[in-house]
C-alpha cells in the first residue's frame, strides 16, 4: 500500500469510528476528515470544492427550502388534521389510511417534519379508539422511511448515492427510475407491518395508560419551558440585536434529540391558502422539470426554491433556516471521504477481495451478498456514511464481474435507507422512540423480521427492474 491508500484507510477509520462513539457531531466528524485529506494531499482542493457543488448538495438545498415553505404554509399541517376525522367512520382503518398517506409524501418531502406532524395525530386517534398508540407509531417512521425508496429525491442518501456514481462515470438515474423497485420493497414491508409487525406492539391500553399520562405532562412541561425559553431569548435578541433564529437552532438541536412535544405546535399552523397554493405548484413544477428531461434535479430545485423567495413566499431568513446546514455539510464532508477511497485505489482493493469471494455465487448471488452487507453497516454507521463506503465498491465489483452496475448501485440506495433493527439507525426513529416509551427490543423485535422480507422483495424486484 502506498502512503496515500495508508492515509486515507486511516482517515476512513478515524471517521468511522467518532461516528460509532457519537460523542462528536457527524457533520464535524466529516468535515474533519475531509480537511485531513486535504491537508496530507490524498485529495486536491479542486476535489474538495466539487464536493461542496455537488448535485447532491446543490439538489437538497433547493428541495430543503421547498420543503419547509410547505411547513411553514400549514399545508401539510392541515391535511393530516383533516384525515383525524376518518377516525369516527372507519375506525382503526384511518390510522393506517394516514399513516399510509404519510408514506406516499415521504418519497417527496422530507420525513422528519411528516412524522414529526403526523406522530401527535396518530397517537391521538389511537387514543380515541381505547388503542395502544404504540401499535401504530413505530409502523410510522418505518412507512414513511419506506415512502423514502420511491423517488430519487426521497432520501438524500439516494442522491448521494446517484451523485457519487456520476462521478465514477455511470449514467445517472431519473427520478422515477428506482420507484418500480421502492414500491415493491415499501408495499411488501407495509404489509408485513400491517399484518405481523403491529400485532407484535398491541397491547391493551389500560397497560399503556399511566405512562402515557405521565408523558404527556412531561412534554406538557417540556413545551412551558421551549415558551419560556423563547421568550427570554427573543426579548435578548430585542436587547442584544441577537438574531431570532438562534433561539429556533438552539430547540431544534433539543428536538433532535427525540423530543416531538417541541413541535407538537407545527400541527396547529394556520393554513395560509395563498403560501400554500404557491409553495405546491413550485415544488409540482421541480417534479415536472426533472421527470421529463427539461433541467437536472439540482437545477429545478435550485431555481424552483429562489423563486420562492423572489415572491415572497418565504423570506429569505426563513430559508436559511431550512437549509439544514448539518445534513448538506455531513454530505459534502463524506462526498470528499468517498473519493480518497476511489481515487486512491481502496475500492478497487475491496472489491477484488469481494469478488473472490462470491464470483462463484454469479451476479444474483453476488447481489444478494452484496445488499446484505450494506444493510448490516446501515445499522452500524449513518446513510451517507455507508453511501460513501459501498458505492465505490458496488461499481468496481459490478464491473469486474462484467455485468451493469445499476443494479448493485439501487441496491445501496435500497439498503442504505431501509435498515430498521435499532431505534437510532434513522431520526424518526428516535422520534416516536422517545413519544412512545419503546423498548429497544421493540425496534429489534419488529425490525429484524422487517429487515429480512424487504431484503427478500429487493432481490426479487432490482434484477426485474434493472436487469444484470
Amino acid at each position: 500500500m502506498n502512503f496515500d491508500q495508508i492515509a486515507a484507510l486511516v482517515v476512513l477509520a478515524g471517521v468511522i469510528g467518532a461516528l460509532v462513539h457519537g460523542k462528536l457531531r457527524a457533520d464535524v466528524v466529516a468535515l474533519t476528515g475531509a480537511a485531513i485529506l486535504l491537508v496530507l494531499g490524498v485529495v486536491r482542493p479542486v476535489e474538495v470544492q466539487g464536493a461542496f457543488a455537488s448535485p447532491a448538495v446543490i439538489a437538497l438545498a433547493g428541495l430543503f427550502v421547498i420543503a419547509y415553505a410547505i411547513e411553514l404554509s400549514g399545508l401539510l399541517a392541515w391535511l393530516i388534521r383533516k384525515a383525524q376525522g376518518l377516525t369516527r367512520v372507519m375506525g382503526s382503518q384511518a390510522i393506517w389510511l394516514v399513516i399510509g398517506a404519510c408514506g406516499s409524501v415521504g418519497g417527496f418531502l422530507n420525513n422528519t417534519p411528516v412524522v414529526v406532524l403526523a406522530a401527535p395525530v396518530v397517537r391521538d386517534m389511537a387514543t380515541a379508539l381505547n388503542l395502544s398508540p404504540k401499535r401504530f407509531l413505530m409502523p410510522l417512521s418505518y412507512v414513511v422511511v419506506l415512502g423514502g425508496l420511491l423517488t430519487l429525491i426521497g432520501t438524500s442518501t439516494n442522491l448521494l448515492v446517484n451523485d457519487m456514481a456520476r462521478n465514477a462515470g455511470q449514467p445517472v438515474f431519473g427520478l422515477f427510475d428506482i420507484t418500480g423497485v421502492g414500491l415493491v420493497i415499501a408495499l411488501t414491508g407495509g404489509l408485513y407491518l400491517y399484518f405481523v409487525g403491529a400485532r407484535q406492539l398491541d397491547r391493551p391500553a389500560r397497560f399503556d395508560e399511566v405512562r402515557m399520562k405521565r408523558r404527556q405532562l412531561a412534554e406538557a412541561r417540556i413545551r412551558a419551558r421551549s415558551r419560556n425559553r423563547t421568550t427570554s431569548l427573543g426579548w435578548l435578541g430585542r436587547v442584544f440585536g441577537v438574531r431570532p433564529g438562534a433561539a429556533s437552532a438552539d430547540i431544534a438541536g433539543d428536538a433532535a434529540l427525540g423530543d416531538v412535544a417541541l413541535f407538537e405546535e407545527g400541527a396547529d399552523q394556520p393554513l395560509r391558502p395563498g403560501r400554500a397554493f404557491a409553495a405546491l405548484g413550485v415544488f409540482l413544477a421541480v417534479i415536472a422539470a426533472s421527470a421529463l428531461g427539461i433541467a437536472p434535479i439540482a437545477a429545478a430545485a435550485f431555481a424552483g426554491a429562489v423563486l420562492l423567495i423572489l415572491c415572497r413566499v418565504i423570506t429569505a431568513d426563513e430559508a436559511y433556516a431550512g437549509l439544514r446546514p448539518e445534513i448538506l455539510l455531513l454530505i459534502a464532508g463524506m462526498v470528499v471521504v468517498g473519493m480518497a477511497i476511489e481515487v486512491t485505489g481502496l475500492a478497487a482493493v475491496a472489491a477484488s477481495g469481494l469478488i473472490d469471494v462470491i464470483r462463484p455465487l454469479g451476479p444474483l448471488g453476488a447481489l444478494i451478498i452484496f445488499y446484505g452487507v450494506t444493510l448490516f453497516a446501515t445499522e452500524l454507521l449513518s446513510n451517507a456514511t455507508v453511501a460513501v463506503l459501498i458505492t465505490p465498491v458496488a461499481v468496481a465489483l459490478a464491473e469486474s464481474l462484467g455485468v451493469d452496475p445499476r443494479p448493485f448501485l439501487v441496491a445501496v440506495m435500497m439498503a442504505a435507507s431501509a435498515a430498521f433493527a435499532t431505534p437510532f439507525g434513522y431520526q424518526t426513529n428516535v422520534l416516536v422512540f422517545n413519544m412512545a416509551g419503546y423498548s429497544y427490543m421493540d425496534f429489534v423485535r419488529v425490525g429484524i423480521p422487517l429487515n429480512l422480507v424487504t431484503w427478500a422483495a429487493a432481490m426479487v424486484a432490482i434484477p426485474i427492474f434493472f436487469p444484470f
